[in-house]
């Protein structure tokens, strides 16, 4: 009995991990000379490979319960004990990130990989998988000329992010040759372009801000992070982890729109504080008045956004008009046209349709002893090690239906 995985990153390399200590033959074929390249991409180059703070809730697609079942079997804690267990220490940095403690992507790999070489794992290299195909109960694989044959074969080929690392979206044309459908991709963890020009004024300034998700009218997803204007649109950490649902939206023909929390206030506090500092400041025109309670780059688009003359005195503002200052403070909003090109996104949203195949064990409802694991399938998580834990644990999920197969 053999098992065949066609990519080598992280979900293929842990599969395989998994499957040679339970003593399963595994060869993994890869386009690249080396493994788990984009590992090295990840973080910052320090892969935050996990989060204190996983769930459901942080992954998106067509069907973001799919992963309920595949992260309760190796959860977040499992990862942090599968490489402690490795000689790599974890730490943790804001909003949950878990990192090895030498704070290098390349402990990660070559723990990996050292562990791999242990296990006598097979890695066919520079080798790029053109066809698949099921001849009875075996699937044979056409690569470089020489086809090779396996009684499972596992689909760990990622998505098109980061296409410098070998992720040009073959592995899709390959899963469509097996009959799979694939639900329509876009980039995720991306940079967005606002409708417009007024933001063109305020490119490259950047500050700390609540931002949501504005959906037909509906706030759907907020975070808070750093947010930076650019010549194009928007972007920053927080914009970043809004994005792959904004797309998602956008192309579903919906309006879709950023809403920034300027001011880290109460609206009926803000309201009160305007009143009191134009009490103390009645000779002050407006846009000086708004000097020191957000960037000075903000104030021309706030002014616009609530309807008040740039140059008006503070003395004859309106109740009104000043409660619209104190809304539009909270709730400074920009349409979103789409998202900065394709290569610029971190991950890929959709890609395999999740209603074809097992959640609980990664297998094809389609063709019997074909799984599909990691970034390839209709599931994109959050930024903040989402996307790695999701390798793991789908990689663990089809790693263990094989073996309990065979046992």
């Amino acid at each position: 009995m053999k098992v065949g995985i066609i990519g080598a990153g992280a979900s293929g390399v842990f599969a395989a991990l998994i499957l040679k200590q339970n003593y399963i033959d595994t060869t993994v074929i890869e386009r690249n000379a080396n493994a788990l390249k984009k590992i090295y991409a990840t973080g910052n180059g320090r892969c935050n490979f996990t989060n204190r703070n996983v769930s459901y809730k942080n992954y998106h697609g067509e069907n973001p319960k799919f992963t309920i079942s595949a992260i309760k079997k190796f959860d977040n804690y499992d990862v942090i004990e599968f490489f402690n267990d490795m000689g790599i220490p974890e730490v943790e940095l804001e909003n949950g990130k878990i990192f090895p403690k030498s704070l290098q992507a390349s402990s990660i790999v070559k723990q990996m990989m050292c562990l791999a070489n242990h296990l006598e794992v097979e890695f066919i290299f520079d080798s790029f998988v053109d066809d698949v195909r099921k001849n009875g109960d075996v699937f044979e694989v056409k690569s470089n000329g020489s086809i090779y044959k396996f009684d499972y074969l596992i689909i760990a080929c990622g998505s098109k992010a980061y296409k410098k690392s070998g992720s040009d979206g073959n592995g899709y044309i390959l899963m469509k040759k097996l009959g799979h459908n694939i639900v329509k991709t876009h980039p995720g963890i991306v940079q967005l372009r606002l409708n417009g020009d007024s933001f063109k004024k305020m490119s490259g300034t950047k500050f700390k801000a609540n931002a949501k998700l504005v959906v037909d009218g509906k706030e759907v997803f907020e975070f808070y992070h750093d947010v930076l204007f650019t010549d194009y649109g928007i972007s920053g950490p927080t914009i970043l982890q809004l994005s792959g649902e904004a797309i998602r939206a956008k192309n579903n023909g919906l309006d879709v729109k950023i809403r920034i929390d300027t001011v880290d206030l109460d609206e009926n506090k803000l309201y009160e504080h305007l009143i009191y500092i134009i009490s103390l400041n009645y000779y002050k025109k407006i846009n000086e008045l708004l000097v020191g309670l957000i960037n000075d780059n903000l104030i021309e688009e706030v002014l616009n956004q609530a309807g008040i003359n740039y140059d008006i005195n503070v003395c004859e503002l309106s109740k009104e008009e000043i409660y619209k200052l104190a809304h539009t403070l909270k709730n400074l909003e920009f349409s979103v046209s789409g998202y900065k090109d394709e290569d610029s996104g971190q991950i890929t949203c959709g890609g395999v349709d999740t209603d074809e195949i097992n959640p609980s064990t990664m297998e094809s409802k389609k063709i019997k002893n074909l799984y599909i694991i990691g970034e390839i399938m209709d599931v994109d998580g959050d930024c903040g090690g989402y996307n790695l834990q999701w390798a793991f644990s789908s990689a663990y999920s089809c790693a263990m239906s094989i073996i309990k197969k065979e046992n």
